[in-house]
């Protein structure tokens, strides 16, 4: 179960680094570039300890898929990007496939 909750983390730290990456404008503004950078290093630390247990397959495509909701759910707020139904399905989707995995993987 710990490597689950440190996927999870690192999934957490991935959506930091994302929006680090559009908050930094490029890497023009150095505060939000450095948030970026640790956040990056976090996210990859997390997921390196995560695999010592879970099958690299499993918990790559759990890591992108939590990056993945997150940012666009921050992209949804924090970005005023679109929230049409197509879109939305399409979020909830990956979040199937993410529990879904977490399902079928022992551990």
């Amino acid at each position: 179960m710990q490597a689950w909750v440190l996927l999870g983390l690192a999934g957490v730290a991935e959506i930091g680094w994302v929006i680090g990456l559009k908050y930094s404008e490029g890497f023009s503004k150095p505060w939000w570039t450095g948030f970026t950078v640790i956040s990056l290093v976090i996210s990859m630390v997390l997921l390196g300890w995560a695999v010592k247990t879970l099958p690299i397959g499993t918990a790559y495509a759990v890591w992108t898929g939590i990056g993945a909701v997150g940012a666009a759910i921050a992209g949804l707020y924090l970005f005023g990007e679109s929230a049409n139904a197509m879109r939305l399905a399409c979020i909830a989707l990956i979040v199937a496939g993410v529990v879904g995995l977490k399902l079928a993987t022992p551990g």
